[in-house]
């Protein structure tokens, strides 16, 4: 890329270099969602080998990814993402709630969205779909956590754009209601505990804020915080903007003990119907 001489000390320029291209986008893309290996890859972006090593090695040499010997005869690599990489993840889930909102026209500024939009469509084709294997978030607890407890027969996610906030004089639509879905979740987590689910709740707060409120409401289960945005990454979850911060829009997900998504419930109007609902799917044996 060519650049003008303003643009050496300047940081959007430079990291147009690196994300510029479409292709480099998109290879990115796909390696947040856990297609690490090149053949992966080129099967879902429909890529010719010469032009994906070209887009490999580019990242690679910019330090966003780092190759990772997993096979030696005949010689295969992973590719993942560096610290540098990781912290690109927020500008891709920047980009897709911009694409949601201002060209597909199915984003907004609320917590929900519309049956027939691109953001229902794209929740409800997780089912199948596995999460990454290395995917972890920071808890309320300040440990690290598996986004799905391996222990667990099945794990419920649901994710909620905040708690314990003051929404002020700009109320966003469909954000009331988070309090009450994790007081749900916390009655009813004996009946979970019994089958041997698993329940995180998941938001874009700081683990300090969800820890806040999960010491004053006596949270029994995980808050997981997704400040920098790798869950929403991997998974291409629906966001919108309110408040000053990029939130995740509610809904619910039930994986199975291999990390697969078994279920999907987007949008959520009816709370204590989607609590309800995740315990229904969550102790209902997989056919």
């Amino acid at each position: 890329m060519k650049m003008h001489n303003a643009d050496e000390n300047c940081g959007i320029a430079q990291a147009a270099v690196v994300t510029g291209d479409w292709w480099n986008v998109l290879v990115l893309r796909e390696i947040a969602r856990g297609h690490v290996r090149f053949d992966a890859l080129a099967t879902e972006l429909g890529l010719s080998r010469k032009v994906l090593t070209e887009r490999l090695g580019r990242l690679v040499a910019r330090g966003v990814l780092r190759r990772s010997l997993y096979l030696r005869r005949p010689v295969r690599y992973e590719y993942l993402l560096t610290d540098s990489g990781l912290d690109l993840l927020p500008l891709l889930v920047a980009m897709q709630d911009w694409g949601d909102r201002w060209i597909l026209g199915d984003g907004g500024t609320a917590a929900t969205t519309a049956e027939d939009s691109a953001e229902h469509s794209r929740v409800h084709a997780l089912t199948g779909t596995p999460l990454p294997a290395d995917l972890e978030l920071t808890g309320s607890d300040g440990a690290d956590h598996t986004v799905v407890d391996p222990d667990a027969a099945a794990t419920v996610l649901f994710t909620y754009p905040g708690t314990g906030v003051n929404w002020g004089d700009d109320p966003i639509p469909g954000a009331p209601g988070c309090t009450l879905e994790n007081r749900l979740f916390r009655d009813a987590w004996p009946e979970f505990r019994r089958a041997q689910v698993a329940v995180h709740g998941i938001s874009t707060q700081l683990p300090y804020e969800q820890a806040d409120f999960a010491r004053t409401e006596s949270v029994p289960y995980p808050l997981l915080s997704d400040a920098q945005q790798r869950l929403a990454a991997a998974l291409r979850l629906p966001t919108f903007r309110g408040a000053g911060r990029l939130r995740l829009k509610r809904l619910v997900l039930v994986v199975d003990a291999e990390r697969t998504v078994r279920h999907t419930l987007f949008p959520v109007h009816d709370i204590p119907g989607a609590v309800d609902q995740a315990l229904r799917w969550a102790t209902t044996p997989a056919r």
